[in-house]
């Protein structure tokens, strides 16, 4: 069966130039770099390779500001817990009703154990309140945590104002840029964010390996405690075939920026219209005038999303209802009821995304199938128009 993978947001394929780098790892360069000996310490040279290009990415002037993480989860729980631990007498946290749930259910834990937790609203379109939010940041807030970009909608958040208004404030900031890395420009010499996650397995690189950037001079203790690893910010055995290939994966993000923003968005922006155009009852959530270049969420009225799903991948059309990591379950997406979007639509809301593999091809299968996969869902739904 032919596969069109249009679900980026939830993970993306392992370019081959990036299995390439790793493979001499598991092969012939397989040393501990943390050894003693020559065979264990020459990996040390290629993982401070990855680091600059880590950091270039992310317009970091240090490699040393970045640490190697397992992923975005991991990037997300440290920045947070680790600046908890650093202010202990703080117990307040801000973020937003739409945060990944790597963020969001962090928080709602820590609800449970005592802090308080103020989550800021957004409008129909996804965007964020910034004035809601300096308002609700107050003397005892510890940190305040901002997705660069909703991983369902692509909304794009004004990050630059969040973080003069955290700066004006004197309260650590983190985002969760694991969507908008690669898509988007982000330069953290010019925007003063205190902690930053990003994701391998995002941006064509390998699963189960991130980064977190810290700024320098920023209070952290450490989530993860071991050995001396990354100078005693992130314990554990560093993931050397990993680090290359997401150290590869960022050096091409770079020289596919362009594209992502021409050609994928082109692709996205069609397939949006061409499914308005031929599909009753159809409606694009978010803003879509400042969201990432590959992403577009549609809502159908009056069907299930799963359903849509299930149809769809009968024709190797894979997308997604949400976030991958909230899949299973039967609730519509919280972001989307942080939208107020109505239940008839948001229950059938799917979220496509694409990527620089993805073609003309692609497209023109989906808006074929598409239609006759509606058409058929509706005959058979008890709710009608």
């Amino acid at each position: 069966m032919r596969t069109v993978y249009l679900d980026n947001n939830a993970t993306t394929a392992v370019a081959p130039e990036v299995l390439e780098a790793m493979l001499p790892f598991y092969t012939e360069m397989y040393g501990n770099p943390s050894s003693m000996h020559t065979f264990g310490g020459q990996v040390t040279a290629h993982i401070d390779k990855a680091r600059e290009k880590c950091a270039a990415l992310i317009g970091a002037k240090r490699a040393s500001d970045i640490v190697f993480t397992s992923g975005g989860t991991e990037g997300d729980n440290a920045s947070i817990m680790g600046t908890l631990l650093a202010y202990p007498e703080k117990k307040h946290i801000v973020t937003s009703a739409v945060e990944h749930p790597a963020v969001r259910s962090l928080c709602q834990s820590l609800a449970k154990r005592g802090y308080e937790v103020t989550e800021v609203g957004v409008d129909e379109m996804g965007r964020l309140d910034v004035a809601e939010l300096e308002r609700a940041i107050r003397v005892d807030t510890a940190i305040v945590s901002i997705m660069w970009a909703n991983n369902e909608t692509g909304v794009i958040f004004p990050i630059e104002k969040i973080a003069s208004i955290c700066v004006a404030k004197g309260v650590p900031f983190h985002t969760d840029a694991v969507q908008a890395v690669g898509k988007v420009p982000i330069n953290v010499t010019e925007v003063p964010v205190d902690f930053l996650s990003v994701s391998s397995h995002k941006l064509h690189g390998p699963k189960g390996i991130g980064f977190l950037y810290i700024k320098r001079g920023a209070k952290f203790n450490p989530f993860v405690i071991g050995g001396h690893q990354e100078r005693g910010k992130r314990g554990g055995t560093e993931n050397v075939p990993a680090i290359v290939g997401m150290g590869k994966a960022c050096e091409l993000a770079m020289q596919h920026m362009d594209e992502e923003n021409t050609r994928v968005k082109a692709m996205r922006d069609r397939l949006e219209a061409g499914i308005l155009s031929s599909i009753t009852n159809a409606r694009v959530h978010g803003d879509t005038t400042s969201r990432l270049p590959n992403t577009t969420n549609i809502g159908f009225e009056y069907i299930e999303g799963e359903a849509i799903l299930l149809l769809m991948n009968e024709h190797g059309i894979c997308a997604s209802s949400g976030s991958a990591c909230t899949s299973g379950s039967l609730e519509p997406s919280h972001v989307l009821r942080a939208m107020k979007i109505p239940f008839t639509r948001a229950h059938g809301s799917i979220r496509f995304s694409l990527s620089i593999y993805n073609t003309d091809a692609d497209i023109d299968y989906t808006l074929e199938k598409l239609p006759a996969i509606m058409e058929r869902l509706r005959s058979i739904s008890p709710f009608k128009p």
